[in-house]
């Protein structure tokens, strides 16, 4: 299997998680909307999106159905099943629609947005980006309060996905600070090697820098 990928967001996501799982696939560097790169890419996904996951004859698409794959591939308890896989798809989806949603919203106005030049800063997305992760937060500091990880007391792939934009925080400016028990949840998960350098050691290329505002 290859996974193409670039630096973004959910392509480390699905990268971090190859390298955790150690699961044996190839990387390739990819930007399939780059001038006559649609051909190439649009048979293994018809969105022009990265992550795909490809081998002879097929392909997937989309960083949570990755992880699954690769989780399952791996024979690891990493996406977790049985009696505790509802808890981890409770946290996948809550995460991507209040709290991964809300640090995408502010990254995608201060980091993406400045990165590519395509547009200024809209600061009432802003607000609204922050107001919504106070929110979720607030949530999640309760939570960790009582645990170290999402589900059943080791990381999971829970966990990787609710910090999908926390890597880029330098840029976002997230007050993450102001919750001592998610703040530390992230220590957590940046001792964790591949999360904190998925791309060591792989041919990949930089962001463009954050041009000011």
């Amino acid at each position: 299997m290859k996974l193409y990928f670039s630096r973004n967001p959910n392509p480390r996501l699905a990268v971090a998680t190859a390298r955790h799982l150690r699961v044996r696939v190839a990387f390739e560097f990819a930007a399939p909307m780059a001038p006559g790169q649609a051909e190439r890419f649009r048979p293994l996904n018809p969105n022009l999106t990265l992550p795909t996951l490809a081998w002879p004859g097929g392909s997937l698409w989309e960083a949570d159905a990755v992880a699954y794959l690769l989780s399952r591939e791996a024979g690891s308890d990493f996406w977790r099943n049985g009696d505790d896989q509802p808890d981890m798809i409770r946290w996948l989806s809550w995460g991507k629609e209040n709290f991964v949603r809300a640090c995408d919203t502010v990254h995608f106005e201060r980091g993406t947005k400045q990165r590519y030049g395509i547009g200024p800063i809209d600061q009432g997305k802003v607000e609204e980006g922050l107001a919504e992760f106070h929110r979720a937060a607030a949530i999640l500091e309760a939570e960790l309060a009582r645990r170290e990880w999402l589900v059943d007391g080791s990381p999971s792939y829970a966990d990787f996905r609710m910090a999908t934009f926390l890597p880029f925080n330098q840029v976002a400016g997230l007050p993450l600070g102001d919750y001592p028990c998610v703040f530390a949840w992230y220590g957590r998960l940046e001792a964790i090697d591949a999360w904190r350098d998925p791309f060591e050691g792989l041919d990949a290329p930089h962001l463009p820098p954050v041009k000011p505002a």
